[in-house]
């Protein structure tokens, strides 16, 4: 012990925070009424959530072992294995190996209380024993889902970190011998050891800071206990209490609740890798549902690459795209109550106007704030397929009046979306475009729509399936040209520009931009899964067939890791070349969940899907888990990137889990999740389009049906023909869904190469300011 001993840490507020490595090895909670949620990366317990899924209160807790002349840090020699007792069953046994010791951790949720319980042992391996070797505690907090401002101190035998009215407290039983707080990067344990050899400092507190707490374990077998509280005499009652019923109480009464659930699970218990790997990705997705939000699952209890990044947000927060994808594939496990849970979630969240935000933490509070229409389909799709399969019903009041509103925002805001399913390109897309018509299409035939509201909401989704190759499928480029084809699907079309060609800016590719007609994607496959488009549509298989010669990948660095899939050509989002992390920008790497979309596309065009299935089953982690992305360059063995496995993104991604659910369930047993029979049913007899719903931003081409101008308040339209020739004036109705239009019968312009037309807006009084054209074929 050194003079500095029972004095306040020096060094403060220490290195700026970071959150920990985006690629975990398990994710658990316990099924009780405990609030916790927490994940192993590394080999040791890596984040822990704590009242919700949304609210990280830990970066790490980690261990480091001092003997006689050596020491070191088990997360950085990085050599162990996770086993935990079936696929199903999130209680994970961690067995770090070095040349001097091995370290057993198990890790577990209490089901009673607010706690999480690390069981641990120490073997010593040196010749003879080594009777200095010890085991060390080194844990980071981030108390209220930050790094900044934590307050940490020593009470007794107590490690104790607080910030505002959340609080932790980590205690062992046998007792700590010695524990100390300091500053992260300056007076941590971390840095003691490194400069001691053992723990010497034995600092009292570090205020305002990133904070670290060190202790050393007085055996080499116990239990460490970490509670969670709003005081942090509630958090170490908590911690005490959970020690005084045992790890091994614990752990019974977790793996009993774990294999109760699983038991309704359709997959064997067999050897069968695909069946585990499906039962361990329903289990993820439970993992992920928050209970004190039951029905909100966060896309991931990670942050990409968090270990570069200090990112509050990561992917903790509720993309009502994820949460939907995940509701389709838990219903069709045969968990309905998960799934109708997630419904009424997303109901409780919408917006009043219709729409829900980008994404949000639990509780509901926007986070990122942009519009993308596809986060605004897929909850109707998820409320028809739920009534499709009996879940829920059309007279509930308030399912019902979420559909209503959502798809009053899509008819009035449809089809162009700010923003795609990735994010980042603004325009038409085929996958947003997919979802909106089978929304509309299903809420329309489903009942969840009476009269007006859903004529309309059929006209439309009938228009924009007809209209849909106008706005994103081209002909005649150089991809066409290369591969034969005679054209093919964009990945998404923006606003037509008249300096030239259209063009899409790469995100994260410090602005770059690419032609629209050469980015190409996997959007397109969404026609096929909803049943708009027959699988064998010479339009879809052409676009295929460009995608699998530019996207698919079958290897890397010579070693077999497909088929997977790139998003697009140049993507940007992924680590850089030398394995740095992303920071802005990078190199976008294969993503596991195309190929299940790949694959559900192969089993409906009479391919073999199970290449596909493998693949995704290939990329797994050592405990099961599916990445958003992985590694598609040479080995870089020192940051832990080999060809086909996990990058430093988020792993568990909960839609790559949804992806692999839905793959499995559609080979094994025929269920197509994403579909709803009425949508297929309905554009497989191809019904007449009676209407063209014409939008300000779109340069329609009309053929043979009426033209209905729609707007969301009452106008008078003046539209003349050719040039503007005869022009008349009409007062427009309501048509439903808000919706009010002037209907043009197509016999009045018979003749006409064009319809010109503006608006006047009775509510303001002023002209719309605008021509616009129809072209008329």
């Amino acid at each position: 012990m050194n003079e500095l001993s029972d004095t306040p840490a020096f060094g403060g507020p220490g290195i700026p925070p970071t959150f920990a490595a985006g690629d975990k090895d398990v994710v658990l909670t316990a099924l009780g009424q405990s609030r916790v949620w927490c994940t192993v990366g590394g080999g040791v317990l890596n984040e822990v959530f704590w009242p919700h899924t949304g609210r990280p209160q830990l970066r790490d807790l980690g261990f480091l072992v001092t003997g006689t002349d050596f020491w070191s840090e088990v997360k950085r020699v990085a050599d162990y294995t996770v086993t935990t007792p079936e696929p199903a069953v999130p209680l994970p046994t961690i067995v770090h190996r070095h040349e001097r010791y091995t370290l057993t951790l198990s890790v577990v949720c209490d089901p009673l209380r607010d706690v999480v319980a690390i069981a641990y042992e120490l073997a010593d391996l040196t010749p003879g024993g080594d009777e200095r070797l010890a085991l060390h505690v080194l844990a980071a907090p981030h108390i209220g889902g930050s790094g900044h401002d934590n307050d940490a101190w020593i009470m007794g035998t107590t490690l104790l970190a607080t910030r505002e009215d959340e609080a932790l407290a980590i205690i062992a039983l046998p007792a700590f011998t010695g524990a100390s707080a300091g500053f992260v990067g300056s007076s941590d344990g971390w840095q003691d050891v490194a400069a001691h050899g053992v723990p010497e400092w034995r600092f009292t507190e570090a205020r305002h800071g990133n904070v670290a707490l060190t202790a050393t374990c007085a055996s080499k077998v116990g239990t460490i206990a970490l509670g969670f509280a709003t005081t942090s005499r509630g958090a170490r009652s908590l911690a005490l209490a959970a020690l005084s019923d045992g790890f091994t109480s614990l752990a019974a009464s977790f793996e009993e609740q774990w294999r109760s659930w699983a038991s309704k699970l359709p997959f064997g218990t067999d050897d069968d890798p695909l069946a585990r790997l499906a039962r361990t990705s329903a289990m993820v997705l439970h993992v992920h549902e928050d209970l004190a939000f039951p029905g909100a699952i966060v896309a991931s209890l990670a942050t990409p690459w968090g270990m570069a990044h200090d990112d509050p947000g990561g992917y903790h927060l509720v993309w009502p795209r994820d949460c939907a994808e995940a509701g389709l594939a838990l219903a069709a496990v045969g968990q309905p109550n998960d799934a109708r849970h997630m419904l009424q979630f997303l109901a409780a969240t919408q917006s009043t106007d219709g729409h829900w935000p980008q994404n949000f933490t639990p509780d509901g509070v926007a986070y990122w704030t942009g519009l993308q229409l596809d986060e605004t389909a897929l909850p109707v799709i998820l409320a028809v397929k739920l009534l499709e399969l009996g879940v829920v019903e059309s007279t509930e009041p308030v399912v019902r009046a979420m559909v209503r509103r959502a798809c009053a925002y899509l008819a009035a805001n449809g089809p162009c979306s700010d923003e795609d399913r990735w994010e980042e390109a603004s325009g038409a897309n085929p996958f947003t475009i997919a979802a909106i018509i089978a929304a509309l299409a299903g809420a329309g035939s489903a009942g969840f729509l009476d009269g007006d509201d859903a004529e309309t909401a059929l006209s439309i989704a009938d228009w924009w399936n007809e209209h849909l190759e106008d706005l994103v499928y081209v002909e005649g480029t150089e991809a066409d040209t290369t591969f034969g084809t005679a054209g093919h699907y964009v990945r998404v079309a923006p606003p037509a520009s008249e300096a030239g060609p259209a063009r899409v800016v790469l995100a994260n590719r410090d602005g770059e931009q690419i032609d629209a007609a050469r980015l190409v994607g996997l959007e397109f496959l969404a026609l096929v899964r909803y049943g708009l488009r027959p699988a064998l549509d010479p339009r879809i298989v052409d676009t295929v067939t460009i995608v699998d010669g530019v996207l698919r990948r079958e290897s890397a660095d010579g070693t077999a890791v497909g088929p997977l899939y790139h998003r697009y050509q140049d993507d940007g989002y992924g680590e850089h070349a030398d394995g740095s992390p992303f920071d802005g920008t990078g190199i976008g790497r294969l993503w596991p969940l195309l190929a299940g979309e790949r694959g559900q596309y192969a089993l409906e065009a009479g391919e073999d899907p199970m290449p596909y299935l493998r693949a995704m089953a290939g990329c797994v982690s050592s405990g099961g888990l599916l990445p958003e992305q992985v590694w598609d360059a040479a080995a870089i063995p020192e940051r832990r990137l080999f060809p086909g496995k996990p990058t430093g993104s988020a792993m568990p991604l909960v839609w790559a889990h949804a992806e692999f659910l839905k793959l499995h369930l559609a080979i094994a047993h025929g269920v197509r999740s994403d579909r709803i029979a009425a949508v297929a049913d309905r554009y497989r007899s191809g019904l007449p389009v009676t209407k063209a719903h014409l939008r300000t931003d779109l340069d329609a081409r009309v053929r043979r049906t009426n033209l209905s101008i729609d707007s969301t308040a009452p106008f008078r339209l003046r539209f003349g023909t050719d040039g503007w020739q005869r022009p008349t004036d009409r007062a427009s109705s309501p048509i439903g869904l808000g919706l009010h239009a002037v209907v043009v019968d197509r016999a009045e312009l018979d003749g006409a190469s064009t319809m010109e037309w503006t608006r006047f807006d009775v509510t303001s009084g002023a002209w719309e300011g605008a021509d616009h054209v129809v072209h008329l074929g």
